[in-house]
């Protein structure tokens, strides 16, 4: 029987090195070799996997990230995506105290990813969507519409993490990425979608809906 331990796989890495500090500490203060512990502890808690069950229904938009709802709007899609049409897009700030792993809003192909080079402005600002480091990636759910989530790197995170490659089939749910240490997705799907969530909502990735897809003869939840 196979053990999955919930934690994502950099998580080791790191805490090892907490870990060795906090050793060498011990030895010469004991104060300093519990701080180091606590230090260890707090890495493997940053990343944390928990397994995730989402909702069983169709043409839905899930959370692709835990957080706080910043913003929900309309606008553009990211112009490095060169996709036309009218948006809806909600916004997700994570804290360092959310799990971090990112997961699919739909299930489809994944069309396209961009990787953007930028800036690390605070990611509750708007710029911060056009100006800060960031990865796009464009999903066609299996009903030919587009769904897109854009990772952003913020005032502490540093490193986003890819773990999906272009044709690459996603069911919902499915872990994409994480990004350390604190951060911002953005969700964009088509204006005829019905948005469930609003500003200052909990989110749970894989597990919230954001929105319902509109297609011909569809019903709301």
């Amino acid at each position: 029987m196979n053990i999955r331990l919930p934690f994502d796989r950099e998580a080791w890495k790191f805490a090892a090195f907490f870990a060795i500090v906090a050793i060498l500490f011990s030895h010469v203060n004991a104060n300093l070799g519990w701080g180091g512990f606590i230090a260890t502890v707090c890495c493997l808690l940053f990343f944390r996997d928990p397994e995730r069950v989402h909702p069983q229904k169709k043409d839905i938009v899930l959370s692709p990230a835990d957080g706080i709802v910043l913003k929900v709007s309309e606008g553009d899609a990211p112009a490095e995506l060169e996709l036309k049409g009218d948006w809806k897009k909600v916004s997700i700030f994570m804290s360092i105290f959310n799990v971090h792993v990112n997961r699919a809003p739909v299930a489809g192909t994944v069309e396209k990813i961009v990787y953007t080079p930028g800036k690390f402005f605070n990611v509750t600002l708007d710029k911060a969507s056009e100006y800060n480091e960031r990865q796009a990636t464009y999903l066609k759910t299996v009903d030919d519409v587009a769904v897109v989530f854009v990772q952003i790197a913020g005032l502490v995170a540093r490193r986003i993490r890819c773990d999906i490659r272009e044709g690459q089939e996603l069911k919902m749910g499915d872990r994409i990425g994480l990004i350390r240490f604190g951060s911002r997705v953005d969700v964009y799907f088509p204006k005829t979608a019905t948005v469930f969530v609003e500003e200052g909502q909990v989110m749970v990735a894989g597990e919230t809906i954001l929105a319902q897809l509109k297609t011909k003869n569809d019903e709301l939840l």
